[in-house]
């Protein structure tokens, strides 16, 4: 019925049920929460059974007792200041209160967290008192601090993980050792170090010098870089253990101060005698097979000593760092193999009928480039000079046997037959296809035809390689478009009945040829045709110089990146220049003539490859191929 009450007589309704003494008193008896009430001066009467259960102690013992006094306190125990306790607040001012931050003392003398509600009781005839109704907080609070620790660890994790990819991303991007490893030592700082030394075995015999320290509280540092005295054949040290394939080895201050006395062990000391440390952790640098130095890192101050698992993830990364210096091993070992082998192949220019050659070549900047680009002139059996300039597919050792190849094959069939350009060329593309494993390839093949006094002419044929520039004495340029044909080793291969067609220029007196590759006008970030734009204004504007002077201007202003260079370039002479009467002297034909007079002018073969190209300082300049 609408008023809550049943339509039988002596039946009670739902409202009036719920006031009986039975139930409030289950109620309050079986609820999952503990329960205190008191009176207006904080005295406890009544206390559930739920109540009993937190505080470890029986009703009995609690009932007429103060309710702040006997049980709330600090979380160490301690007694908690009336004035702060917000309970009692509410018995004051009947505000409803709750909270999460208070700890009740229970009868074994722990504490218990708990969370809480306080509100004011209604006592019939008597002022109003406090009904306080708690959980036991405990369980929740130590899943949450375990969940923070798990978090914690997590974190942890997270940023050595991160720092690990960092390192590795500078270990596998950079060729250059000491750079590499001194970005590693300041990459580990303050991470997992305070400071950081990287010691590196230069000599078999023992010999070794400090590349890299790093600090975070001395810009000093850098100070205690530098030789080393030789590693000891004793192994007692720890940095000698290390240096002979041992670790990680972690150390304290009482065992640094106690390192045996060699010369070796005290330059390791020195180290925690200047920067501070009273932990550390040596590392190798190690390889599969070898043992490239020794990374220490260490804490001051008041940074906890190093963990097991710190210690392995140092041992980790000079795992990383020594086969990357493996790694930059083999690679110098297989770039000198390819620079010498290129080094016999750029043989020295011949000097003929007063005309001036001049050539260069500059390795690729980047990895294992260096290889694919040529270049090359000699004289035929008939007195003819020729000029080639070639490009092998590839970028490597391979490439660099396969240009051997090719070079030596068209040599060969060149040398003797009084054929145009174009028929040397199908012969070599012939050749390739059914005698090499050569890939494509790129060449112009050109003949310098004319009497010793001129005119000239230039007789070529280009086989898909970029076109030889023609500057005049006066500026004017022009691309040598004339005479293109397919790749070698494009046409047999695929069967296209391509022909390679002979071009002729007459050549103007104290004009200049360039012949180039296309690492000298194309990169990543500049297409072609603005490579060759930039080369032809260039070569306009340096074609007065000496031709030595102008090969090196041209490769300076243009700077050439990535890719090797070869440039291989030709200044007629004025006319009449050589002629028979002329009263100036011929020079010889011989196809390895050099100048004694001036040393820079090495011997065939000698030319030097550097870091940034293949010629060495001399005292005028580079060295360079010699000519007249």
């Amino acid at each position: 019925m609408a008023d809550g009450t049943t339509g039988d007589a002596g039946e009670t309704s739902a409202p009036d049920r719920a006031r009986e003494p039975g139930v409030l008193r289950a109620l309050f008896e079986d609820v999952g929460s503990g329960v205190f009430a008191t009176d207006a001066a904080g005295r406890l009467i009544a206390v559930n059974p739920r109540a009993e259960q937190i505080t470890a102690r029986r009703a009995g013992g609690m009932l007429g007792r103060d309710l702040h006094d006997l049980l709330h306190r600090t979380a160490e125990g301690g007694p908690y200041p009336r004035e702060r306790c917000r309970t009692l607040r509410t018995l004051a001012d009947g505000r409803p209160r709750e909270g999460g931050d208070e700890y009740l003392l229970r009868g074994d003398g722990t504490t218990v967290p708990i969370i809480w509600s306080a509100s004011r009781l209604r006592l019939p005839g008597e002022p109003p008192g406090l009904v306080f109704t708690f959980h036991d907080f405990s369980v929740r609070r130590a899943a949450e601090r375990q969940t923070e620790a798990h978090l914690a660890v997590l974190e942890t994790l997270t940023r050595r993980l991160t720092l690990v990819t960092e390192i590795s991303s500078v270990l596998i991007s950079d060729l250059d050792v000491s750079r590499m490893l001194r970005e590693t030592g300041r990459l580990l700082v303050p991470e997992l170090a305070d400071w950081t030394a990287v010691d590196v075995c230069t000599d078999p015999a023992g010999e070794g010098r400090r590349a890299a320290v790093h600090s975070r509280d001395h810009p000093e540092a850098a100070e205690l870089e530098g030789p080393l005295p030789p590693l000891p054949r004793e192994t007692a040290s720890a940095p000698a253990r290390v240096l002979r394939g041992a670790g990680p080895v972690r150390l304290a201050a009482g065992d640094i101060a106690r390192t045996p006395g060699s010369p070796f062990a005290a330059a390791h000391r020195e180290l925690f005698e200047r920067l501070g440390g009273h932990s550390a952790v040596a590392v190798p640098l190690r390889s599969r097979q070898q043992v490239f130095g020794m990374l220490t890192a260490a804490r001051t101050g008041r940074a906890r000593p190093y963990t097991e698992d710190e210690a392995a993830v140092l041992a980790d990364i000079g795992r990383r760092a020594g086969l990357a210096m493996d790694n930059a091993r083999l690679f110098d070992q297989q770039r000198h193999v390819a620079e010498t082998m290129q080094r016999q192949l750029l043989t020295p220019l011949p000097q003929t009928d007063h005309l001036r050659m001049a050539a260069r070549y500059r390795p690729a900047q980047v990895a294992a480039e260096i290889g694919g680009d040529w270049y090359d002139a000699f004289l035929l059996a008939d007195g003819t000079t020729t000029m080639v300039i070639g490009d092998v597919v590839g970028h490597d050792l391979q490439a660099a046997a396969h240009m051997a190849e090719v070079r030596n094959m068209l040599r060969a069939l060149a040398w003797d037959r009084q054929e145009p350009p174009s028929l040397i060329m199908r012969r070599l593309d012939e050749a390739m296809t059914n005698t090499s494993d050569a890939p494509m390839a790129t060449v112009v093949f050109a003949r310098i035809e004319g009497d010793e006094g001129g005119p000239w002419r230039l007789h070529w044929v280009n086989a898909g390689h970029p076109p030889p520039l023609l500057v005049t004495r006066d500026g004017g340029v022009r691309w040598l478009d004339d005479g293109h044909g397919p790749l070698l080793g494009m046409s047999s291969t695929l069967h296209l009945g391509m022909h390679w067609p002979d071009a002729h220029e007459e050549l103007p007196p104290e004009s200049t040829v360039l012949f180039y590759t296309d690492g000298l006008v194309e990169s990543r970030d500049r297409p072609i045709d603005t490579g060759m734009e930039l080369l032809g204004r260039h070569a306009a504007a340096l074609v007065r110089r000496d031709l030595e002077d102008f090969c090196d201007e041209l490769l300076e202003r243009i700077d050439p990146r990535g890719d090797d260079v070869a440039l291989l370039a030709l200044r007629l002479p004025p006319r009449g220049a050589g002629a028979a009467g002329d009263g100036t002297p011929t020079p010889s034909r011989d196809r390895h003539a050099h100048n004694p007079a001036d040393p820079s002018r090495s011997a065939p073969g000698a030319e030097a490859l550097g870091a940034d190209e293949v010629f060495a300082e001399a005292p005028h300049g580079r060295e360079r191929p010699p000519s007249p």
